[in-house]
C-alpha cells in the first residue's frame, strides 16, 4: 500500500500548507498573495509560475534490480508521439497472472490543475499499489499544468492518452510489450481531485469518437474537485479548511478557467449547463466516492444525483468526517478506496465484506 516515506513527506507538506492557510483564514478578507503563499506559489516575470512547495518526483523502475528488493509492479514512461512532448506513465505488475488479460486503468493525478506530476512520489505509489492490489496496467496520464496552459488542455492531454491506448490496441506503430497484459475490452478512466474531474470531462468527450476496440466500461472519481459561483452548505461550513481553504480554491480556479470565465463554466461546474449535458445520459457506470469533512463533498453529491436522474448508474460512498486527500495520508482509508475500486472494476460484491459494503450504495 502507499509507501510511509511518501506519507511522511505528504504529512509534512500538508502541515506546512496547512498552517499557512489557517494564519491567513482568520481575517475576514484574502488576497491573491496571500493564496499564493499558502500554495507555495510566485509569478515569474515570463507569466509562468514559479512553485516552490513541492512533494518529491522519482523515476520509474523499468526493470528489475537484483541490488535492490524485487520490485512488486514495474513503471515506464512513454512519449505519445515523436510529434509530442506527451507523455504517459506506464505501470504493469512485475509478475502478471498467466493466459490472463488485465483491466486497463487510466489514470489521472491530482493537484488542482495547478501543482504536481504524474511522477510525484504520492502519485507514483498510488499507481503502484493500485497495478499490484487490482492487479491492472495502469496508464497514468502527465498532463499540462495551468496557469501556463489554462483549460481544456489537460482534458486534451488525456484524451491524446486515450487515443494512444486505442492506437496500442490497434498495434498502430507497434505495440509495447507491456501492453500485451491489457484488456482493451476493459478499460476504465479514474481521477482524484482535479484528476477526477479531468476524468469526467475526458469520459464524456471519448463519447464523440470511435475508440474501438477500446471498451470503456467506468469511471472512478474520487473526491472530485468541482466547483461554482453559488457556494454549497459544505463549502460554507468548511470555508476555513486547512486543506482546501475557500479563498484558495477561488484562485485556483481563476489559475485554472479560461480568461474571463467564472466558476459555472461547465469545465468547473459540471451541471450548470454546456455543451455536455447531451452527453452524459451515454455514460457508463459511474463510482464517487467523498468525506463529509472535505469542502467540495456537496459537489459530488450534487453530481452523483444528476447522474442519476440521467439513469447512469451510479455507485458511491460517502464516510464521515475525514478531509480531502485522507487516502494518501491515512492507510485504513486508502485500503478503503482500494477496495471499493477494485470491486467496481471486478463488478461483483465478493470483493467486499460486510462492513465494507455497509456504506457503498448503488442510487440516490
Amino acid at each position: 500500500m502507499a509507501k510511509l516515506l511518501a506519507n511522511q513527506i505528504l504529512l509534512i507538506i500538508f502541515l506546512i500548507v496547512a498552517s499557512q492557510q489557517w494564519q491567513h483564514a482568520q481575517s475576514q478578507t484574502h488576497t491573491w498573495q496571500e493564496a499564493f503563499k499558502a500554495l507555495g506559489i510566485a509569478w515569474n516575470r515570463d507569466g509562468t509560475l514559479n512553485r516552490t512547495i513541492q512533494i518529491p518526483m522519482v523515476d520509474p523502475t523499468p526493470y528489475e534490480d537484483s541490488a535492490t528488493p524485487s520490485p512488486t509492479v514495474l513503471s515506464q514512461d512513454i512519449q505519445l508521439s515523436s510529434k509530442s512532448k506527451a507523455t504517459v506513465r506506464l505501470y504493469v505488475p512485475a509478475n502478471p497472472p498467466k493466459n490472463k488479460t488485465l483491466p486497463l486503468v487510466v489514470y489521472l493525478h491530482g493537484g488542482d490543475f495547478v501543482l504536481f506530476s504524474a511522477s510525484t512520489v504520492i502519485f507514483h505509489n498510488f499507481c503502484n499499489d493500485i497495478a499490484e492490489f487490482f492487479p491492472a496496467v495502469v496508464v497514468s496520464v502527465e498532463y499540462r499544468l495551468a496557469p501556463e496552459n489554462k483549460l481544456p488542455a489537460a482534458f486534451d492531454d488525456a484524451l491524446n492518452a486515450i487515443f494512444w491506448v486505442q492506437n496500442q490496441a490497434k498495434g498502430v506503430g507497434g505495440r509495447d510489450p507491456w501492453m500485451e497484459f491489457a484488456d482493451f475490452s476493459r478499460v476504465f478512466i479514474l481521477g482524484s481531485s482535479a484528476g477526477a474531474n479531468i476524468a469526467y470531462h475526458v469520459a464524456l468527450r471519448a463519447l464523440d469518437f470511435d475508440l474501438r476496440p477500446l471498451q470503456i466500461k467506468g469511471l472512478l472519481m474520487n473526491q472530485a474537485y468541482f466547483g461554482g459561483v453559488q457556494r454549497t452548505q459544505s463549502e460554507i461550513n468548511l470555508k476555513d479548511d486547512p486543506y482546501v481553504a475557500l479563498y484558495v480554491n477561488d484562485v485556483l480556479w481563476s489559475l485554472a478557467l479560461p480568461l474571463n470565465f467564472n466558476r459555472d463554466h461547465e469545465f468547473c461546474n459540471p451541471i450548470s449547463g454546456g455543451t455536455y449535458l447531451g452527453r452524459v445520459y451515454r455514460l457508463p457506470k459511474v463510482y464517487i466516492k467523498g468525506d463529509y469533512g472535505d469542502p467540495l463533498v456537496d459537489r459530488s453529491i450534487l453530481l452523483g444525483k444528476f447522474l442519476q436522474s440521467c439513469k447512469v448508474p451510479v455507485y458511491y460512498r460517502f464516510n464521515t468526517g475525514g478531509f480531502h486527500g485522507i487516502e494518501l495520508q491515512n492507510k485504513s482509508a486508502a485500503q478503503q478506496l482500494y477496495n471499493d475500486m477494485r470491486w467496481f472494476i471486478d463488478d461483483v460484491y465478493t470483493n467486499l465484506n460486510s462492513e465494507d459494503l455497509s456504506n457503498l450504495h448503488a442510487s440516490y
